[in-house]
């Protein structure tokens, strides 16, 4: 797989990812290291591990242990997350860096629930994101 692929930026930090059972999975580590204020978050993954399972968050069954390269050029082993399972994680991150994040996910939530309950709002929001990539596409060249 193209290493390109393989990675994303957010801000400012490598966070690695892989493809795997048709949905993309990323590095916990990673994730933790770019949300939190700290260089040692292999120790903080360790420590969260327990206050997620005392939480009820299965961690033995929702993270993977996938192949990815490492910094120095080497494919290891490294708890990885799908998106959802990475979401419930970073909801447990007790850091100014991670609630930018959480108010996002917060809003979405709220969204999805009140579309549940007046499904023309659904409609509303899908004809304007419509109109709007009609509006992108007429002024960007092809």
């Amino acid at each position: 797989m193209d290493m390109a692929k393989t990675l994303v930026v957010f801000q400012g930090k490598n966070i690695r990812r892989t493809w795997f059972n048709n949905e993309w999975w990323f590095s916990v580590v990673d994730i933790i290291g770019a949300l939190t204020q700290t260089d040692r978050a292999r120790k903080y993954w360790s420590d969260l591990k327990t206050k997620l399972q005392d939480e009820g968050f299965e961690v033995s069954e929702k993270i993977g242990q996938l192949k990815l390269m490492a910094e120095d050029g080497k494919v290891r082993l490294t708890d990885c997350a799908n998106t959802k399972n990475i979401f419930r994680i970073i909801q447990s991150i007790p850091s100014p860096k991670a609630e930018p994040f959480k108010q996002w996910l917060a809003q979405v939530g709220y969204e999805r629930v009140q579309e549940i309950e007046d499904p023309e709002l659904s409609q509303k929001r899908m004809k304007e994101l419509y109109k709007s990539e009609i509006r992108c596409s007429t002024l960007t060249p092809t």
